[in-house]
């Protein structure tokens, strides 16, 4: 299994590259990585069998989940975003990032297969795969908006 740091580096280092160059937004680590999103977000999950197994989850406060969408839709700062753009752009956010920790990983552990993003809105939304041997937390900034970023797997070997 990979180890925590490494994971946890893995899994920034993913987001950061494709916040830059697909959603020209900047991602950067919470000091306190202790306080969760309060108040309406959105979890995007994709889940991964192989080797290992387990979800990622990107999770935006609601702010940050219309900041997201309205960048990668390309529009306006007052242009209304749909509650359909928002789970598509979510969901887009998680597939992306999975993408890029799966193509970081491969030479570590082997193949991975990846399920179709879900997307859920609500308050205190946490993604949670059951007896996880490794559960990878880090908070965020997104731009000016706060964000969370987790890694849930347990190996298959």
């Amino acid at each position: 299994m990979i180890d925590q740091i490494s994971m946890s580096e893995t899994l920034l280092d993913a987001a950061k590259e494709v916040f830059e160059t697909m959603i020209f937004m900047s991602i950067t680590e919470k000091e306190d990585q202790e306080a969760a999103i309060v108040g309406n977000a959105y979890l995007g999950t994709i889940s991964f069998k192989g080797d290992i197994a387990g979800c990622l989850g990107v999770t935006f406060e609601e702010a940050a989940a219309k900041a997201v969408a309205a960048n990668m839709l390309c529009l306006e700062p007052d242009e209304a975003v749909s509650e359909a753009d928002l789970a598509d752009a979510v969901g887009e956010v998680a597939n992306m990032v999975m993408g890029g920790v799966k193509s970081r990983l491969l030479g570590e552990i082997g193949s991975i297969e990846l399920s179709i993003p879900t997307v859920i809105s609500g308050r205190t939304l946490k993604s949670n795969v059951g007896d996880c041997t490794s559960r990878i937390v880090k908070r965020v900034h997104v731009d000016a908006f706060e964000g969370e970023l987790s890694f849930l797997a347990r190996s298959n070997g």
